[in-house]
């Protein structure tokens, strides 16, 4: 065998056994990162397997040169640069709020829950007649703000005469933060029924959207807050309990997901310190409340490019290529861990079928053609909820209905204001109760 190869084989099988020694290094320091959870913004996992990785070198280097001894700390110094980017912040650690919005003033509310939420006020506008009755909305998330494109869909409401409301649930947008053990799908319940009575308007009627769909039929199944709801209004709901977040169902038909050319400006992602965050509390191995990245800089650090394909996932396929851009940059706001969190306690929750079916309040469902979410998440609130005086399914739109795009936020409107004001439905009543098994059966 010539020398050349041999040195080159022998150099090959050296950077192997580095590499191999680097990557050894940074799965102990994962390792201890979830077994630690993350405790002192990743200090601890990294102190711990830096310093076993160092023992371990001098231990290979103990028989050789002062030269050759450190040859194995080569891979230590790399892995440790590596894993020290995990535990340093690039983000601020403490909240920074979106910008006030220049076409509407942002009002807080104190609810009697403690919840602290930003609120939007558009009073009725336009020649028609006025409705006496606010308009509350619930947009989706769970703790998200509310996009531009939503903005523009509530002003269309107030245009024809509606008095709307909408409050960024706590620890979205500009309202503030909870103490991480304090998000709850109940706390969210509990926070609607005390902003209708903050109103002091009496009862109100509630559009949810996405989550805000999940709150508002937990809300309905509550007699003590379904009391104050004269009608409401279930957009694309999400799984309203732990028995649903557990069906893996069909969805409707095919949206942009993996289609839409993905999203331009920065990715959270793209830095090691919330890759590994973010991922890790995905997976259910980080704690949402946990010691390496905190709520506020989690929150700062999520970008609108992070939910490229769960944007994509709301429209469908045909609309891939002229997906509208939902918010602004100043604007947008998700808080990742606090999603998490309320999420995990809807999939830790009881059936609500029984509560549920024992309400009275006049209600509509809303389903869209293209929708991202599991078909059964809204067709058991269907089959739960005996109020359901109209179902409604809106063809050619994805998850998220009125997005701006030739005249879907007109057809949604029609839809809503129709059942609102006890018209006839512009859509027929689809799917019923009995239409369910075909529905389902022919993916619908």
């Amino acid at each position: 065998m010539p020398p050349s190869l041999i040195r080159s084989l022998r150099f090959t099988g050296r950077l192997l056994a580095a590499t191999a020694a680097t990557v050894g290094v940074v799965a102990v320091f994962l390792a201890l990162i979830v077994a630690t959870d993350g405790a002192g913004s990743g200090l601890a996992a990294w102190f711990a397997a830096v310093g076993v990785a160092a023992l371990a070198a001098m231990w290979r280097g103990r028989r050789r040169s002062w030269q050759g001894r450190l040859v194995p700390f080569l891979p230590v110094l790399v892995a440790a640069a590596l894993t020290l980017s995990v535990c340093v912040p690039t983000a601020p650690t403490t909240r920074r709020y979106p910008a006030a919005l220049s076409f509407v003033t942002t009002e807080h509310m104190r609810l009697s829950t403690g919840s602290r939420v930003a609120v939007y006020h558009y009073p009725p506008t336009g020649s028609g007649p006025r409705h006496p009755v606010p308009l509350v909305y619930l947009n989706g998330g769970p703790v998200r703000g509310i996009s531009v494109l939503d903005h523009r869909f509530l002003r269309r409401l107030a245009g024809q005469g509606y008095d709307v409301y909408a409050y960024e649930q706590a620890g979205g947008g500009r309202s503030d933060l909870l103490p991480m053990d304090q998000y709850s799908v109940t706390r969210s319940v509990r926070d609607l029924g005390a902003f209708v009575d903050k109103l002091g308007r009496g009862r109100a009627d509630v559009l949810g959207f996405s989550s805000g769909a999940v709150v508002l039929t937990r809300a309905l199944a509550d007699p003590a807050i379904a009391g104050h709801l004269r009608r409401a209004v279930i957009a694309e709901p999400g799984p309203v309990d732990g028995p649903t977040a557990r069906i893996a169902g069909q969805k409707g038909r095919p949206s942009a997901r993996g289609i839409a050319p993905a999203p331009s400006g920065p990715r959270s992602t793209h830095v090691p310190r919330y890759a590994v965050a973010f991922g890790l509390m995905r997976l259910g191995l980080l704690n949402p409340d946990n010691g390496l990245i905190g709520q506020a800089e989690g929150d700062n650090a999520f970008t609108a490019a992070d939910l490229g394909s769960d944007t994509a996932s709301a429209y469908c396929a045909r609309d891939a290529h002229r997906i509208p851009v939902e918010d602004t940059e100043q604007n947008f706001s998700f808080s990742p861990a606090a999603s998490l969190r309320i999420q995990q306690t809807i999939k830790d929750s009881a059936s609500l079928a029984p509560q549920l079916s024992r309400s009275r309040t006049p209600t509509m469902l809303m389903i869209a053609e293209c929708s991202s979410q599991v078909r059964q998440w809204a067709t058991t609130v269907l089959a739960d909820d005996p109020a359901i005086r109209r179902t409604q399914y809106m063809p050619g739109v994805g998850h998220h209905m009125w997005n701006g795009l030739g005249d879907n936020d007109q057809r949604a409107a029609a839809v809503i204001t129709a059942f609102l004001q006890d018209e006839p439905a512009p859509l027929p009543d689809y799917p019923t109760r009995a239409d369910i098994p075909a529905f389902l059966r022919d993916h619908k």
